[in-house]
């Protein structure tokens, strides 16, 4: 009964992630893996308390009957050579059967990879230009998950305080709009902030932001040059881009929760961040869906913070830590 059940169990994985791949569900990877945990764990509780001593007894079964045997014909005078037969028959019987080593034999495995991503350090890839200059598309990064708190997986309840996200932190959370997806922005508006975007200069609570002008950045898949500024936004300098062929008003907006916070003009826009909430924007300012367009990050959104790239396949000169 088992093997037919590990099958069955194996295939709706399988069945998951292929209808996830083509797109014909939502998936949710922080879930399979919490589901993959448990399942696996389960068989390795099995395997340990119960079916690992049964092999073991039939081995020694083995072993008793066949020593029983050895010493009744040593007994007549018959001298028996060590058999290596039993030897492999002993091996057989101990052997995982194979519905337990594709479960049992990888809890370790998942349950160490499970407790990396959920409260130590995930890794994403940028697929998006929006925070250049400062990721680029392919660049793979670690976000650090304890840093703004732990939190359960998949119900993502905080369970420590930890640091509260400061402006100027890339941080990574689930969009609003669709938390299955996870969006990378800088944050730049903290609970009770005024962030006024307009003209395409930012001032928070009526204190213009440091900006200063550097080279213009060459964007190879656009082909052209965009205008570059240096940012300082709390402790943190980064560097920005703005389009002069884009409008400073802020178009397509969409219906948000507390929208009634947010003034907006062909100058751009004004917002009073909620209690609980974050203002997020893209370095790419022109380029880049952000808080202007859907609105406020709750705290039950945060996944935590990014901080590293460790790994670009295109351009290794990426690699290292950023701000």
């Amino acid at each position: 009964m088992m093997p037919f059940l590990t099958a069955a169990v194996l295939a709706a994985f399988v069945g998951y992630a292929g209808a996830w791949y083509f797109e014909m569900v939502e998936g949710n990877f922080a879930l399979l893996l919490f589901l993959a945990t448990v399942v696996t764990g389960l068989y390795w509780l099995a395997e340990r308390m119960w079916y690992l001593p049964r092999r073991r007894r039939a081995a020694a079964q083995l072993e008793a009957s066949a020593s029983a045997r050895n010493a009744s014909l040593n007994d007549q005078g018959i001298v028996v050579p060590p058999d290596a037969h039993v030897e492999e028959a002993r091996q057989r019987v101990l052997a995982q059967p194979w519905w337990l080593d594709w479960t049992a034999g990888l809890f370790p495995v998942i349950l160490a990879v499970f407790v990396l991503r959920s409260f130590l350090f995930e890794p994403f890839k940028i697929p998006s230009g929006s925070m250049i200059p400062t990721l680029l598309v392919g660049d793979l990064i670690l976000v650090n998950k304890f840093t703004y708190g732990l939190r359960l997986p998949v119900v993502n309840t905080k369970l420590t305080q930890g640091t509260g996200p400061k402006r100027g932190d890339v941080m990574v959370f689930r969009y609003p709009p669709k938390p299955s997806l996870d969006y990378i922005k800088r944050v730049v508006g903290l609970p009770g902030d005024e962030v006024a975007y307009l003209n395409k200069r930012l001032t928070i609570n009526g204190q213009p932001v440091d900006e200063k002008r550097v080279t213009d950045f060459f964007d190879p898949d656009a082909m052209r040059y965009f205008k570059q500024f240096e940012e300082k936004l709390g402790d943190k300098t980064h560097r920005l881009l703005n389009d002069d062929e884009r409008p400073a008003f802020v178009p397509g907006v969409e219906d948000f929760p507390n929208k009634e916070n947010c003034q907006y003009s062909v100058e751009g826009v004004v917002c009073k961040v909620p209690q609980g909430q974050y203002f997020m924007m893209g370095d790419n300012r022109d380029n880049s869906l952000d808080s202007r367009y859907w609105g406020f990050v709750p705290d039950r959104n945060i996944v935590g913070k990014a901080f590293l790239i460790w790994m670009n396949f295109g351009n290794l000169k990426r690699i290292g830590v950023f701000q």
